[in-house]
């Protein structure tokens, strides 16, 4: 996550780092609807389940629920639609390439605000075997108890 002056993050896809292998980051701009955007100034965002795809060009988020804003009446749009992620033709080339040949995934890690615009750090992603997540489970646990050692001393 950028941590820049002018950045507040919305949301973070916890579970992220959890389920994948993190290779490389990205950010993107999202395109958004009036009412969406109020809504992202909210926090009314969840990730869970969501990931992105390369349609004919373009970067895809689906799964990503915006809540709809409750003083947006007729303006609301569905709240599990499909939405443009807009990046550079290049990177979208490289992404798409990366999970067409290595088997991987893109997948949202965080939305922020970049002074006035929302962003969506996004993730090229390998899979976790359970076995992975154990070991890194077990790592982090060894990590805390050393700090708490260090820490009674």
């Amino acid at each position: 996550m950028p941590k820049a002056k002018g950045v507040k993050v919305v949301a973070s896809n916890k579970k992220a780092y959890h389920n994948y292998f993190i290779q490389e980051k990205f950010e993107a701009g999202i395109e958004l609807f009036g009412t969406e955007v109020k809504s992202v100034r909210l926090g009314n965002v969840n990730f869970k389940d969501s990931f992105c795809t390369v349609k004919n060009g373009e970067l895809f988020v689906h799964g990503m629920h915006i809540s709809p804003y409750e003083k947006g009446n007729i303006f609301n749009r569905d709240p599990e639609r499909s939405r443009r992620m807009l990046m550079h033709k290049r990177e979208i080339r490289h992404l798409s390439d990366k999970v067409k040949l290595d088997g991987m995934a893109i997948i949202p890690l965080s939305v922020y605000l970049k002074d006035s615009l929302v962003k969506v750090e996004i993730g090229l992603a390998k899979g976790k075997k359970l076995y992975d997540k154990r070991d890194s489970m077990a790592k982090r646990d060894a990590d805390r108890e050393m700090d708490r050692a260090i820490k009674m001393r």
